[in-house]
């Protein structure tokens, strides 16, 4: 029986786990302090349980996940047939000194060992301090294009 849209239980599908581990940022989605919406792309480390994002205390997304924290994030690749993981949660905000841990995982599985490490680097030079950002997953969505089609589609 295939695992219903919504279900965490998605996130051990091939093609979530696929997504999880690929170099592609998640785009998060939120909602901006004047109640408009707002996405940027943003790198992220997943732990088994929750999604790590790191970014830097200056970060304007910081004020609008302080004021509402719910969000939704999305990977979605670029090859047909596509590949879509959709993730609602809510966002909890942990100032830390020094660069987010996961932050810095991330840049690795995103640049390569050598790479990542020089940008973690680089970047500690530059921001004293990090915003650790975990989403736990309440709702998931997965889409493959071969047997996981948008409900709009007449399958």
């Amino acid at each position: 029986m295939p695992v219903e849209q919504g279900s965490l239980d998605l996130l051990q599908h091939p093609a979530a786990r696929e997504l999880l581990q690929s170099p592609i940022p998640a785009r998060l989605a939120y909602v901006w302090t004047d109640g408009t919406p707002r996405v940027v792309p943003i790198w992220f480390h997943w732990n088994e349980r929750e999604f790590v994002l790191g970014t830097p205390t200056k970060a304007p997304k910081l004020r609008a996940l302080a004021k509402n924290p719910k969000v939704a994030l999305t990977i979605d690749d670029n090859t047909f047939p596509h590949k879509v993981l959709l993730v609602r949660g809510t966002a909890r905000l942990q100032p830390l000194k020094g660069i987010v841990p996961e932050y810095a995982m991330a840049a690795e599985r995103y640049f390569g060992a050598e790479q990542g490490k020089a940008w973690v680097a680089q970047l500690a030079s530059m921001v004293p301090d990090m915003v650790r950002i975990t989403i736990t997953p309440e709702w998931v969505g997965l889409l493959d294009f071969q047997k996981r089609f948008p409900s709009a589609l007449p399958l």
